[in-house]
């Protein structure tokens, strides 16, 4: 079965998240510039330094894809999805969720909910919006 993969879109800022995100949740990034890639002939100049593909290879198999905009395709911010993270310890999760807060937004202070002993929303200083769940409760939802 395939594995849904988040695919973060930037406009410049890709190499910066990335790197932020791996320092933030662990894990192995590579990054390919367009200047790196098959296609550099054919790109503008000034995006050469602009990330064609990144991936975040997380703990069990789970990777973060991204990218920086073709330089044909306005950009509009990322919108209409957030990431969830799970973790086991509600101390693992606010250090996670205190970082990411770090020059970003808090939308929904990390607290107690009745899903997860702790819980909060956030977008990052890059734009992204996070949901983060510290030992979550097992609740029986309707199918």
């Amino acid at each position: 079965m395939p594995q849904p993969i988040p695919y973060l879109a930037f406009n410049g800022s890709c190499t910066d998240a990335m790197r932020f995100y791996a320092e933030v949740l662990g894990g192995k990034l590579s990054i390919m510039t367009n200047r790196r890639s098959p296609f550099a002939d054919r790109c503008p100049p000034e995006h050469l330094d602009r990330v064609m593909y990144a991936q975040l290879e997380l703990e069990d198999g789970v990777s973060l894809y991204a990218g920086d905009r073709p330089p044909d395709m306005p950009y509009q911010g990322i919108h209409g999805i957030s990431i969830a993270l799970n973790y086991d310890s509600a101390e693992k999760a606010q250090q996670v969720f205190d970082a990411l807060a770090t020059g970003g937004t808090v939308t929904m202070p990390f607290s107690e909910t009745f899903w997860a002993r702790k819980f909060g929303m956030v977008t990052d200083r890059f734009g992204c919006h996070w949901m983060v769940n510290g030992e979550r409760i097992d609740i029986r939802l309707a199918a």
